[in-house]
Protein backbone atom coordinates (compact mmCIF):
# COMPACT_ATOMS: atom_id res chain seq x y z
CA UNK A 1 0.00 0.00 0.00
CA UNK A 2 2.71 2.25 0.48
CA UNK A 3 3.17 2.58 -3.41
CA UNK A 4 -0.47 3.46 -3.80
CA UNK A 5 -0.96 7.28 -3.81
CA UNK A 6 -3.93 7.61 -4.34
CA UNK A 7 -7.67 5.93 -3.95
CA UNK A 8 -10.32 8.04 -5.12
CA UNK A 9 -14.29 7.32 -4.95
CA UNK A 10 -15.46 8.97 -8.27
CA UNK A 11 -18.80 10.58 -8.18
CA UNK A 12 -21.12 11.94 -10.86
CA UNK A 13 -23.04 9.83 -13.71
CA UNK A 14 -22.55 6.27 -14.14
CA UNK A 15 -19.16 5.20 -15.39
CA UNK A 16 -21.12 2.68 -18.20
CA UNK A 17 -18.86 -0.45 -17.74
CA UNK A 18 -15.97 0.79 -16.15
CA UNK A 19 -15.80 0.05 -12.58
CA UNK A 20 -12.39 0.42 -11.17
CA UNK A 21 -9.39 1.87 -12.69
CA UNK A 22 -5.83 1.75 -11.87
CA UNK A 23 -2.96 3.90 -13.03
CA UNK A 24 1.11 3.63 -12.58
CA UNK A 25 2.68 6.79 -12.78
CA UNK A 26 6.11 6.54 -14.01
CA UNK A 27 9.23 8.76 -13.50
CA UNK A 28 9.63 9.49 -17.28
CA UNK A 29 13.24 9.79 -16.59
CA UNK A 30 13.46 11.17 -20.49
CA UNK A 31 12.15 14.74 -20.35
CA UNK A 32 15.43 15.56 -19.22
CA UNK A 33 14.03 18.32 -16.69
CA UNK A 34 10.56 17.75 -17.20
CA UNK A 35 9.96 14.76 -15.24
CA UNK A 36 7.44 13.61 -12.88
CA UNK A 37 7.76 14.99 -9.24
CA UNK A 38 8.98 12.02 -7.34
CA UNK A 39 6.03 12.47 -5.06
CA UNK A 40 3.61 11.57 -7.36
CA UNK A 41 5.05 7.96 -8.76
CA UNK A 42 3.43 5.15 -8.07
CA UNK A 43 -0.18 3.61 -8.00
CA UNK A 44 -3.35 5.51 -8.23
CA UNK A 45 -7.15 3.70 -7.94
CA UNK A 46 -10.14 5.18 -9.04
CA UNK A 47 -13.68 3.40 -7.99
CA UNK A 48 -15.97 4.80 -10.39
CA UNK A 49 -19.64 5.38 -10.09
CA UNK A 50 -22.58 2.80 -11.08
CA UNK A 51 -26.80 3.02 -11.46
CA UNK A 52 -27.82 2.93 -7.80
CA UNK A 53 -29.64 -0.40 -9.07
CA UNK A 54 -26.32 -2.20 -9.86
CA UNK A 55 -24.30 -1.47 -7.09
CA UNK A 56 -24.53 -4.24 -4.60
CA UNK A 57 -23.92 -6.83 -7.54
CA UNK A 58 -21.13 -4.73 -8.59
CA UNK A 59 -19.72 -4.15 -5.22
CA UNK A 60 -20.03 -8.22 -4.92
CA UNK A 61 -17.73 -8.66 -7.97
CA UNK A 62 -15.51 -6.31 -7.03
CA UNK A 63 -14.20 -7.92 -3.94
CA UNK A 64 -14.74 -11.36 -5.33
CA UNK A 65 -12.96 -10.50 -8.36
CA UNK A 66 -11.62 -6.97 -9.49
CA UNK A 67 -10.05 -6.22 -6.36
CA UNK A 68 -7.51 -9.69 -6.41
CA UNK A 69 -6.70 -8.94 -9.92
CA UNK A 70 -5.73 -5.31 -8.97
CA UNK A 71 -3.58 -6.69 -6.16
CA UNK A 72 -1.92 -9.04 -8.60
CA UNK A 73 -1.62 -6.32 -11.64
CA UNK A 74 0.00 -4.13 -8.69
CA UNK A 75 2.22 -7.50 -7.70
CA UNK A 76 3.41 -7.87 -11.09
CA UNK A 77 4.41 -3.98 -11.67
CA UNK A 78 6.52 -3.65 -8.89
CA UNK A 79 8.33 -6.96 -10.10
CA UNK A 80 7.99 -5.67 -13.79
CA UNK A 81 11.11 -4.33 -15.45
CA UNK A 82 12.62 -0.99 -16.10
CA UNK A 83 11.10 -1.03 -19.35
CA UNK A 84 7.85 -1.47 -17.74
CA UNK A 85 8.08 0.71 -14.81
CA UNK A 86 9.44 3.87 -16.71
CA UNK A 87 6.34 3.58 -18.86
CA UNK A 88 3.09 5.04 -17.74
CA UNK A 89 0.03 2.60 -17.19
CA UNK A 90 -3.63 2.52 -17.00
CA UNK A 91 -5.41 -0.63 -16.18
CA UNK A 92 -9.38 -0.55 -16.24
CA UNK A 93 -12.23 -3.24 -15.38
CA UNK A 94 -14.95 -3.21 -16.76
CA UNK A 95 -18.39 -4.94 -16.10
CA UNK A 96 -20.61 -6.15 -18.93
CA UNK A 97 -23.64 -8.24 -18.60
CA UNK A 98 -22.57 -9.40 -15.48
CA UNK A 99 -19.01 -10.55 -17.06
CA UNK A 100 -15.73 -8.57 -15.77
CA UNK A 101 -12.68 -8.09 -17.87
CA UNK A 102 -9.91 -6.19 -17.48
CA UNK A 103 -7.33 -4.96 -19.63
CA UNK A 104 -4.26 -2.58 -19.82
CA UNK A 105 -5.26 0.49 -21.86
CA UNK A 106 -2.74 2.49 -23.88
Amino acid sequence: MKRVKGLYFLTGHDSGTIVLGAEWVAPNPRNYGRGIHPDMVGFYIDVHPVDATRRAAVRAVLRAQALPQLRDWITQAIAADETWQLTPHQHYWRLSDGHLTHRDEE
